[in-house]
């Protein structure tokens, strides 16, 4: 099942392996990852131990950036496939952090694509589709989310992308992108998700320390070195 070839990794990036289970008599819901990704919405490509790994990634993550104080909604495992959250409601839109030029904003600016940022750039997106590029404009015209609370996803969003590109840099590798979504619990917000393989993108600092290119994936069994890849560095 791992020699499926596909163009790109947009061709699986909207569908995570992964399903809401609400527990209704509680304020926590469950959210299990599975052996598989969906492709186009409707082919599944299995992946072994693939969603353990997504789950112990992401818990992995979650747990590093509350020892930083920053607010995560995640509680704790629930088994070695799910991970148990704060039931939250969701915020509609994420934010991808970039800290290299990426394709599209290579065609905008006239830059290299690849090229290191001085300063990262937020993208607010709603979805996952090419065209969910969207502004502050957008989330306040729609109501979407107020000045005030997407003042604090901004802050949030500024310490994540310090501290997990600090964590990356130490072991020789530069976190080029990520994206963290959020919700609101009881008036406050937290980073809900997703620190997965297929939102995370770290590449190495330099030509000597070779990796996978996030950016490239074109078989299941690439992204399942990329995941034993990121997996091997949470205990490097």
């Amino acid at each position: 099942m791992e020699s499926n070839n596909f163009n790109n990794i947009n061709d699986f990036e909207e569908d995570l392996p992964k399903k809401d289970l609400f527990l209704d008599e509680k304020d926590y819901f469950i959210i299990e990852y599975f052996d598989f990704l969906s492709v186009n919405g409707d082919k599944k490509v299995k992946i072994k131990s693939l969603g353990e790994k997504f789950a112990s990634i992401n818990s992995f993550f979650f747990e590093y950036l509350k020892e930083y104080h920053i607010p995560v909604a995640f509680v704790k495992n629930h088994n070695k496939t799910s991970l148990k959250f704060i039931k939250y409601k969701k915020f509609p839109f994420s934010i991808k952090i970039l800290n290299i030029v990426d394709k599209r904003t290579a065609k905008i600016f006239n830059k290299k694509e690849g090229e290191l940022l001085s300063l990262p750039v937020f993208e607010i997106h709603l979805g996952d589709g090419k065209d969910s590029l969207i502004s502050e404009s957008h989330l306040l015209a729609f109501d979407l989310c107020s000045t005030e609370d997407f003042k604090i996803i901004n802050r949030i969003c500024s310490k994540v992308n310090a501290v997990l590109k600090s964590f990356f840099e130490r072991r020789g590798f530069l976190m080029a992108e990520t994206k963290c979504s959020f919700g609101k619990f009881e008036e406050k917000i937290f980073i809900v998700d997703d620190f997965t393989p297929l939102s995370l993108k770290v590449i190495p600092l330099t030509k000597d320390n070779k990796g996978i290119d996030p950016y490239k994936f074109t078989t299941s069994a690439e992204i399942r070195h990329y995941t034993e890849h990121l997996y091997n560095l949470m205990s490097a």
